[in-house]
């Protein structure tokens, strides 16, 4: 099953002519579809023998934008950007600001080493690795089936 979004086709909006354009422009301003949807970066979360890897996406963002805390076992990510564009020798009929912020947190088991964690930001994924405790390496091992 296919899903069309509903059109009047080519007699659309004669009987009431700019009416349904107002509306239409209105509802699919960038405005709405753009900056009153919340937008929480994508999450991968791996593991290794001696890591877990956390992948955070988050394009446009700069180092600086980020701060990750580690507060007891909860690992929380969060970043603020506001931007502010200002002209003070034109005259303004519509003009944007943007702002935008986010946080992520995870709780990390007890075999994280979490004197151990290092955390890089490159074209546009944060990536935190966070070690395992030695003893949690140890404990890991592969088992032959007979």
């Amino acid at each position: 099953m296919t899903l069309v979004k509903f059109s009047e086709g080519k007699n659309r909006g004669l009987a009431r002519p700019g009416f349904d354009d107002m509306f239409e422009s209105i509802f699919n301003d960038t405005f709405l579809s753009d900056r009153m949807v919340s937008r929480v970066p994508a999450v991968n979360i791996s593991e290794t023998d001696g890591h877990y890897h956390i992948e955070l996406a988050a394009p446009g963002l700069k180092k600086e934008d980020f701060k990750v805390d580690l507060d007891g076992d909860v690992l929380s990510i969060s970043a603020e950007r506001q931007s502010e564009q200002t002209e003070n020798d034109k005259k303004y009929n519509k003009r944007e600001y943007s702002y935008s912020s986010f946080v992520r947190s995870f709780t990390l088991p007890d075999s994280v080493d979490d004197a151990d964690i290092e955390a890089e930001y490159t074209d546009g994924v944060l990536k935190i690795n966070v070690a395992k405790k030695e003893e949690a390496r140890a404990a890991s091992r592969h088992i032959e089936i007979k």
